[in-house]
């Protein structure tokens, strides 16, 4: 939609709003929010709208807890799933201190600089995200248990896959707000969904992952569930995966898919924090089809890194490990900085690595680098490594890797 601050006062005018939320997220991404009233937008435009954020884990404390937002005119969109008169819409926004200078845990900034530095060098990446999440019935208290919502299996139909019309509102709910989603289905757990998204550039698509998940919960709700995207929520079926698909342009349309995926396999032990952050992110890894070894191949599905066979502008890698726990601002930011890594040394692209990972025998994986096996190892990877320390700031690694 693209609007500017104009547009937004006029809109706001136009459309009956009655309240406008001010979103932004945590360190970990999860999404919080400021409701102003329509007479404030000026204020918020000019000089953002102060928050305590000494409530906010890694945003300070009572002595230095004021921050301020400032919403980005660019992302407004309205909430379907409220009246229709007396509308409520949304603006992402950044994060100062009260004397300007940018906060330095505002990670939506970081995927900026991100975007920047990529822009620099002559390069555009866009993202296509894949999350898959649990629907679980709820209790007579209307709180969640770990009852799912059926027992269809994979690409099942309806009426053994119950979750059909809940996806339908989902996709309907996301393109009134402007995403388009690409494709949905029933995965392979009891209960578990995925939709996935058309490739758009770098911080759209990281927006539409945070408004994802605030819809499928929102959803869920209305139609008594819950959604539930954590890595592991069911000890004995699949975890949830935040398959990433990523590709890359250049000015002088040069073909870098190889370099850039060499880059973010030499990284990706110390990335391992920050795109899976939470302890049940390492009982899904190297299970039921979610990577354990740092590998690339074709079409293969054991893997961390596929690129799927496609040409010209569909050409792509995708990165099975993520988990939907990862913060995807930060997720997007450092896939970034290790694309160019790879890209700007022309980093050489180990040979694939062409077997089923889950039914290989031990000699042939003995000399096959690992993901950490818990989060204390990725911890112990990242906090130390030259790459993480050049680019997530200080504050973020410390809140990500303290013990």
């Amino acid at each position: 939609m693209n609007y500017s601050k104009e547009e937004v006062m006029q809109y706001v005018e136009e459309e009956d709003v009655k309240f406008i939320r001010l979103a932004f997220c945590d360190v970990f991404g999860r999404q919080k929010n400021i409701s102003i009233m329509p007479d404030e937008l000026q204020r918020a435009f000019e000089h953002g709208i102060a928050f305590d954020a000494s409530a906010i884990k890694g945003f300070g404390d009572e002595a230095n807890s004021d921050l301020f937002l400032h919403p980005d005119p660019s992302t407004l969109t309205w909430l379907p799933w409220r009246p229709e008169h007396g509308k409520v819409v949304r603006m992402f926004c950044s994060i100062s201190y009260p004397d300007g200078t940018p906060f330095e845990c505002d990670t939506r900034a970081l995927l900026m600089r991100a975007i920047s530095d990529a822009k620099a060098l002559g390069y555009t990446f866009s993202f296509g995200a894949e999350q898959e999440f649990y629907l679980f019935e709820l209790d007579e208290n209307n709180e969640p248990t770990r009852k799912p919502y059926d027992h269809a299996g994979y690409m099942d139909i309806a009426p053994d896959d119950k979750g059909e019309n809940v996806r339908r509102e989902i996709c309907l709910t996301l393109e009134q707000m402007g995403i388009k989603p690409e494709s949905s289905h029933h995965e392979e757990g009891p209960g578990q969904n995925e939709i996935d998204f058309r490739y758009t550039e770098a911080l759209e698509a990281a927006d539409n992952v945070m408004t994802f998940q605030t819809v499928v919960k929102t959803v869920a709700r209305r139609n008594g569930l819950y959604a539930d995207f954590s890595p592991k929520p069911l000890g004995d079926t699949p975890g949830n995966g935040f398959h990433i698909n990523m590709s890359v342009k250049g000015a002088a349309n040069d073909d870098v898919l190889y370099s850039m995926t060499a880059g973010i396999l030499e990284k990706a032990v110390p990335m391992t924090t920050f795109l899976n952050p939470s302890e049940s992110s390492y009982k899904r890894l190297g299970r039921m089809k979610a990577p354990k070894y740092v590998s690339w191949s074709h079409e293969n599905r054991s893997q961390l890194i596929r690129i799927p066979a496609a040409q010209n502008e569909y050409r792509r890698l995708e990165l099975r490990s993520p988990d939907p726990s990862a913060n995807p601002y930060i997720a997007f930011a450092i896939l970034i900085w290790a694309a160019l890594d790879g890209i700007t040394k022309s980093a050489k692209l180990p040979d694939p690595l062409n077997l089923n990972l889950y039914k290989a025998d031990e000699e042939s994986l003995a000399s096959v680098k690992k993901l950490p096996e818990n989060l204390k190892a990725a911890k112990a990877a990242s906090v130390s490594d030259e790459f993480i320390l050049k680019y997530i700031p200080a504050p973020i690694i410390y809140i990500y890797c303290a013990e």
